[in-house]
């Protein structure tokens, strides 16, 4: 039986080492390769009212021009894209926590819309969507002649 010899500090350095490798992976504001697939997804909230669908979408730092906003009768798609501005500093190192690029949000509807008659408000990077409900027809009471 051979002996052998137990160094913890080496791996403690290891443990370490895979602690801030998972750490990095997980984390927002890093840009190492394996992070480049996780996208900015704005948070949302939605409230359905009798009239309408009252939905808001947190996109800050952007302009209204940069978001692409479309309607269908069961879903609301919202895109843009953040751009870089870039940055020179005397020492020649730039560090970012802002995430930048596309990014896209489906939101499903409880409820059918009148995509035709959608009111938003864009104020201080909340963007505010008012969702009319589809108005269904009334029910129309036929006579049937037995005869």
């Amino acid at each position: 039986m051979a002996l052998i010899r137990w160094e913890p500090f080496r791996e403690i350095d290891s443990l370490q080492r895979e602690m801030n490798r998972l750490f990095e992976s997980l984390s927002p504001t890093t840009t190492s390769k394996e992070n480049l697939g996780v996208a900015f997804i704005p948070p949302a909230e939605i409230q359905e009212t009798p009239a309408a669908i009252q939905l808001k979408l947190e996109v800050p730092g952007m302009e209204a021009k940069d978001l692409d906003v479309q309607v269908t009768a069961e879903a609301v798609s919202i895109s843009g894209e953040r751009q870089s501005e870039t940055q020179t500093e005397e020492k020649g190192v730039t560090r970012t926590e802002f995430r930048y690029g596309n990014f896209r949000r489906v939101i499903p509807l409880p409820t059918p819309i009148q995509n035709d008659k959608v009111q938003a408000e864009y104020k201080n990077g909340i963007l505010s969507l008012t969702l009319p409900k589809f108005e269904a027809e009334k029910t129309k009471v036929v006579k049937v002649n037995l005869g």
